[in-house]
């Protein structure tokens, strides 16, 4: 997996996040390790992918990133081929690159993050990553593919692109995103695309939550972010015109959903099937439906 990669761990939230790019097949299936309140891994080069469950394993025991790295690479054979990053739960970064790593190889550490490379087409590509991440302020996903895209522009692999992944914890056991592109002419791009359309979802999901919760205000700026991406389809609208009109404002809930029903006629079955399993008040339904009348 001759490759670049960027770990992470946000000191606010806690949480992890790993991305990486390489001209190989499924890549995120090697590279990227993580776990919430533990830490994270990358390895690559000749890769190891058992450093990764190893690694979180020694950190879930209480090591630190560098004592967890230091025993791994002393119980392997060959350290030379290796390159691996790691992020404690402290936001201790430790990285290693061998000796036999194909250059342009190196790696940088800071703060909760590390940055490393191999066979990249010149030595500007690491410093343009770390410089990334040093200026990012932004959340993980935004770091971590700022990295890559600074990789990139920098040069990038020799032999140019084809697969990307992106994994970032949540609080519990699921990751927040996994994201796996295997083969694609662009993938950063579509890995950008990807968790664009992720992020979408989960502020879709913030606003059921919060009008769960009652938190009116939360609930409809949750829904008008969803609504606003530029990923939003027709059954985005017709659940952000839903959240609208359950928090109250029902005109622009009504224009929402004419839009969404001029994009998708077909979703306009489900203002009638939805309140005879519980789904959506009766009330909403008949309000919405008035958005059929203009067209």
């Amino acid at each position: 997996m001759m490759t670049y990669s960027a770990v992470v761990r946000d000191s606010a939230t806690g949480v992890f996040g790993v991305a990486v790019q390489s001209h190989w097949f499924n890549v995120g299936s090697v590279v990227p390790w993580a776990e919430a309140g533990v830490g994270a891994v990358a390895t690559q080069s000749l890769a190891d992918p058992t450093y990764g469950p190893r690694g979180l394993d020694l950190m879930r025991t209480g090591l630190g990133a560098a004592d967890a790295l230091a025993r791994l690479l002393a119980e392997d054979e060959t350290p030379a081929i290796r390159q691996v990053a790691m992020i404690d739960s402290g936001g201790g970064a430790a990285a290693h690159t061998g000796n036999q790593c194909i250059a342009h190889a190196g790696h940088v550490t800071g703060d909760g993050w590390s940055v490393q490379a191999n066979l990249m087409r010149s030595d500007a590509v690491i410093p343009a990553m770390a410089e990334a991440m040093q200026s990012g302020t932004s959340s993980v996903p935004e770091r971590l593919l700022g990295a890559l895209e600074a990789a990139e522009s920098a040069g990038g692999d020799i032999r140019g692109s084809q697969s990307a992944a992106l994994l970032v914890t949540s609080g519990g056991s699921i990751p927040a995103i996994r994201l796996q592109i295997e083969d694609h002419p662009d993938p950063i791009a579509e890995l950008r695309r990807l968790t664009e359309i992720r992020v979408m979802y989960d502020d879709m999901e913030e606003g059921d939550a919060a009008l769960g919760a009652g938190d009116q205000p939360a609930a409809a700026a949750a829904y008008d972010r969803a609504g606003s991406s530029p990923h939003a389809h027709a059954e985005i609208l017709f659940w952000q015109a839903h959240g609208l009109a359950a928090v109250g404002d029902g005109a622009r809930a009504v224009d929402v959903m004419r839009t969404a029903l001029a994009d998708n006629p077909d979703l306009a079955a489900l203002l009638d099937r939805l309140p005879d399993v519980g789904l959506m008040d009766r009330a909403v339904a008949d309000l919405l439906r008035s958005a059929t009348e203009a067209l």
